[in-house]
């Protein structure tokens, strides 16, 4: 199974994400239990091939619209979570 890393700058998201959604107490243990797929299937979520995150892969959870944007490292068996981001106010 791959291990997954949240990056500081996808917690800082998170944690932005909860106070101006005002998201639910269990916010983190949702979040959590998405990501927990990542380890099992690294490569589950869709390729992005153009733009600014071109090599990164998205996933949708727990709802939605919050985008999970991760890179999978398979030499070292490892699933980067860069960022977290409202897919309702992202640009392209």
């Amino acid at each position: 199974m791959a291990r997954v890393v949240v990056a500081p700058s996808a917690r800082d998201d998170l944690e932005r994400l909860i106070k101006t959604h005002s998201l639910p107490p269990d916010t983190t243990a949702r979040v959590k239990r998405s990501l927990e797929r990542l380890s099992r299937f690294p490569r589950l979520g869709r390729a992005i091939e153009h733009g600014r995150w071109a090599g990164y892969r998205f996933i949708l959870g727990p709802w939605r619209w919050l985008i999970v944007l991760y890179k999978y490292d398979e030499p070292h068996d490892t699933v980067l979570v860069a960022a977290l981001v409202d897919g309702r106010r992202a640009r392209r």
